[in-house]
């Protein structure tokens, strides 16, 4: 199996998990004298399953992620580069978004607000990290295609 297909099928093992949780949720309570749509006993053992399913996929994307290498690199190492990359850029944004407010002002005796930043500025370094993080993900997708998941 591919790193990319345990990757959806980790995705699709959360949708799974978070139906049984609704389901048991809604079957957690009757009125007296009444019986549960579903059993809940039979969906606590599909949760079960399910749960040990998903941690024995993750134990097995992490140990891959962790020894396989795509181009000279630790698909790990990608990862947490392509992590790093999606906050700094989020943060820049909210920074540049904030500088980039205007104040009114109702008089010329109200004090005026300025921005602190060069904004044009920030936005280009915005768009070099967003180039960046793109040609990373595009790495990490290569490499969940090419890479064989390790059991």
């Amino acid at each position: 199996m591919k790193l990319a297909e345990a990757l959806s099928n980790r995705q699709d093992l959360v949708k799974e998990i978070e139906n049984l949780s609704n389901r048991l949720n809604l079957n957690s309570k009757v009125q007296e004298g009444e019986n549960p749509t579903e059993d809940v006993n039979v969906l606590l053992d599909n949760l079960d399953l399910k749960i040990n399913e998903l941690e024995d996929i993750i134990k097995k994307i992490n140990r891959t992620n962790h020894e396989k290498t795509f181009e000279g690199i630790f698909i790990a190492d990608m990862v947490a580069k392509r992590d790093a990359l999606v906050k700094k850029i989020r943060i820049l944004q909210q920074f540049a978004d904030s500088a980039s407010q205007k104040i009114d002002r109702y008089s010329k005796n109200e004090i005026k607000i300025v921005s602190t930043i060069d904004v044009t500025k920030i936005r280009k370094k915005i768009d070099l990290l967003s180039k960046e993080l793109r040609l990373t993900e595009n790495k990490i997708q290569q490499a969940n295609w090419t890479i064989d998941l390790i059991d």
